[in-house]
């Protein structure tokens, strides 16, 4: 398979798979004038690579899981550890987002909307007091 056929059965990129293979995630062979030549296996790694990245997962975690894949002496812990580690982050993330949507809300509803310069959103961002409780 060439990079065309592997990236729309892959439904990634052919620049991201490019971009795997300079990192070292996928190696695929080279026919004698250059092109890279894709077999089933590397169509499967970037599947793999894809959904993890998919959940989150940032590049150095899709390394360590690609090798715990491919060790076949791997304990499930080592995989738990490294998802739960990764959801985690994404709790954290979660909260965040929660505390920014509640504030948010929060100042759009003090907001008049109307033709008067005084905007508590304004004053918020700002760091003035709006005299919001």
């Amino acid at each position: 398979m060439n990079i065309g056929d592997v990236s729309t059965r892959s439904g990634l990129p052919a620049k991201t798979i490019r971009y795997y293979e300079d990192i070292g995630l996928i190696k695929p062979l080279r026919s004698a004038n250059g092109y890279r030549s894709f077999v089933a296996a590397d169509l499967h790694k970037l599947a793999f690579l894809g959904r993890a990245r998919a959940l989150g997962f940032t590049i150095e975690d899709c390394r360590m899981l690609m090798a715990l894949y491919h060790d076949e002496s791997r304990a499930s812990a080592d995989v738990k550890h490294l998802a739960q580690e990764h959801l985690t982050k994404i709790e954290a993330k979660i909260s965040d987002l929660q505390m920014m949507h509640d504030t948010l809300t929060e100042l759009v509803e003090c907001c008049a909307g109307d033709d008067r310069p005084n905007c508590p959103i304004l004053s918020d961002l700002s760091g003035i007091s709006s005299g919001m409780t």
